[in-house]
């Protein structure tokens, strides 16, 4: 899909990640995309409430395309407010992880994708909604999403972080009974899950790829899950499961599902697309088609 774009804002998280460098960023932009009629701005996000109000005020103003430079925790808070309108996002990843980038094989060096994005295409992608919460690349119901609590500590990224930091959540997580339904199927059991993921897009992020398979644009989403149970079979494996081998692995179940509700034995933690959300013990993921445009290579 072809693209003009007259109004362009430039949301920049500058804490996010190390490396780059916030005036050849700027620069970048101007070389490339400040050509002819176009309006460019660009606005420092203090917060990422400050980030989603300035990202509302870009669609009030009728901006065609907002970009996101940071990390997928940004993405998610940006793209959360551009679902459903007529603005695209762009994304420039400065982060850790960068799931999102990693999916779309955006450059990671943040003045290559602004130069490569110029050059890119326009598509409609599908976004997930849990208990209200949007997500474009995964969500975590399980040992999943406190992966994410030794995760960040680290300072270095790439699958044999999440190695370990699933190693030592794995020391104090107590796994639940899940019941569940998919696409208003009847009603399943799935005990003791370590891992529950329902996946937009390919990977958690840092090159976790937890659902090769993913597509984002088919109005489907992955869920895959592992259980405690197996855990003598899955951990010795548990690289190969981050590193996309999911259909190589015994034990690993994968479906793909438009709805899904789970009743979990208590309230506990979710991951969003990064971030880590305190939900009750009911989670209900809806896909919405279609519902945000982005700007890929």
């Amino acid at each position: 899909m072809s693209f003009s774009f007259h109004k362009i804002r430039v949301i920049i998280n500058p804490n996010s990640g190390l490396g780059w460098s916030l005036p050849e960023l700027i620069e970048a932009f101007e070389r490339t995309w400040d050509q002819g009629d176009v309006d460019l701005a660009f606005q420092i996000s203090q917060s990422p409430e400050d980030g989603r109000n300035k990202a509302i005020r870009a669609v009030q103003d009728g901006v065609d395309c907002v970009f996101a430079v940071g990390g997928d925790g940004v993405v998610n808070s940006l793209g959360s407010i551009l679902t459903g309108t007529a603005t695209t996002l762009g994304v420039i990843p400065t982060g850790s992880g960068n799931g999102f980038a990693r999916h779309f094989n955006i450059p990671l060096n943040p003045v290559e994708a602004v130069e490569r994005l110029r050059e890119g295409e326009l598509r409609a992608i599908d976004v997930g909604r849990a208990n209200g919460h949007f997500f474009c690349v995964t969500c975590g119901l399980a040992w999943d999403a406190q992966i994410l609590r030794s995760f960040e500590k680290s300072p270095i990224r790439g699958v044999l972080p999440y190695v370990f930091a699933g190693a030592v959540e794995l020391l104090d997580y107590k796994p639940e009974l899940f019941h569940y339904h998919i696409d208003e199927g009847p009603e399943q059991v799935f005990d003791k899950p370590l891992i529950f993921t329902i996946a937009n897009l390919s990977q958690y992020g840092g090159g976790a790829r937890i659902a090769p398979s993913a597509c984002p644009d088919d109005g489907r989403m992955e869920l895959v899950a592992v259980s405690r149970n197996d855990i003598h079979q899955v951990l010795p494996m548990m690289h190969q499961l981050f590193l996309g081998d999911v259909d190589r692995l015994p034990d690993v179940h994968v479906h793909q599902l438009r709805h899904l509700k789970v009743v979990r034995e208590q309230d506990s933690p979710i991951q969003v697309d990064g971030e880590l959300i305190e939900e009750r013990a009911t989670v209900e993921i809806v896909v919405i088609p279609d519902a945000l445009k982005v700007l890929t290579p």
